[in-house]
């Protein structure tokens, strides 16, 4: 205040009794007051008081031990108990029914659609695809839980039906970017994964999601497997990528060039698959006619490519 006298002065004081170590009683004043004019003595003032005190102390809980072989180590995310019961498309369906039906923000629908990707990982790919078919309608404002829900399924034939969707034009082009994403975060993926979505490269207008999401699923597959470059699905999409690069990745004009950044970054993604080429990116990165970009991008593609494989890529032939 202008006076320069003190508008709150508060006060807090505490006697505790410890026996034994163990906090057995506390008692607690606290007075707060409040000036409300400018005068000695006057305002308003409130004093509190509280008090603990231990009555008892309860004994120690016996607890069973629980045996090391019984406990295993678990993400957080999406872990639920396996059901024994044989999942049916039926069911599933339903579930798709009560979700639309459920409020949006709900911790039923939250339930609910956990629940159906763990169902979806029990069916087969016919059944899959029967589901598909009897449950791709949109709820209100235009939510389809089954393609929101396939990207967390992380099956194969969740896979094969997902790659079936994005061939056959039915969804938005978000929804398709959100499959691509989805494929780099399959924690075990399989060579009938790489298979079925192969052919989505040499599609006209393949996007860069396309490109690195089927990439960095290769790559995860062959950092779990040893010698994958034998596996035919892995030979399939890099002889499909090398068909790109031409030979030594020259461009005519600046369409060419973006695309073969782009499949350079593909191929960099691949990471052990593609040993196999590293001869031409070593021919495209030295070739001086060839763009900077597209030299530094073709250098860049060595990135998971194991030593052995680019040092035999550098080594000039023989006399």
């Amino acid at each position: 205040s202008q006076s320069g006298q003190q508008i709150l002065s508060s006060k807090l004081e505490c006697v505790q009794s410890i026996n034994n170590g163990v906090l057995a009683e506390a008692k607690c004043t606290e007075s707060n007051l409040v000036t409300l004019v400018p005068q000695k003595g006057s305002g308003a003032k409130t004093q509190t008081q509280a008090s603990l005190k231990l009555f008892q102390v309860e004994t120690e809980t016996q607890y069973n031990k629980v045996d090391s072989k019984d406990l295993y180590v678990a993400g957080m995310l999406y872990e639920r108990e396996e059901t024994e019961r044989k999942v049916t498309g039926g069911e599933v369906t339903e579930l798709v029914w009560k979700l639309c039906l459920a409020h949006s923000a709900s911790f039923e629908t939250t339930d609910l659609f956990m629940t159906l990707v763990f169902e979806l990982r029990h069916l087969s790919l016919e059944a899959l695809k029967a589901v598909w078919q009897r449950s791709s309608f949109k709820c209100r404002d235009n939510w389809q839980p089954l393609i929101d829900a396939l990207p967390s399924c992380a099956t194969e034939a969740c896979v094969v039906l997902m790659k079936e969707i994005i061939a056959s034009g039915e969804v938005e082009e978000d929804k398709v970017e959100y499959f691509f994403w989805s494929f780099s975060f399959i924690p075990k993926p399989t060579s009938g994964m790489i298979e079925s979505l192969a052919p989505l490269l040499k599609s006209p207008g393949a996007s860069q999601s396309c490109f690195l999401g089927v990439t960095a699923l290769l790559h995860r597959f062959c950092s779990a497997y040893n010698s994958c470059d034998g596996v035919p699905a892995v030979q399939s999409v890099m002889r499909t990528l090398e068909k790109f690069l031409g030979g030594n990745c020259s461009v005519q004009d600046s369409e060419q060039l973006s695309e073969m950044q782009l499949v350079l970054k593909a191929i960099g993604n691949a990471g052990l698959a593609a040993a196999s080429l590293a001869p031409v990116l070593s021919l495209c990165a030295s070739l001086k006619t060839n763009p900077v970009e597209i030299r530094l991008a073709a250098v860049q593609a060595f990135r998971r490519i194991p030593c052995s494989a680019r040092v035999s890529a550098s080594l000039p032939a023989g006399d």
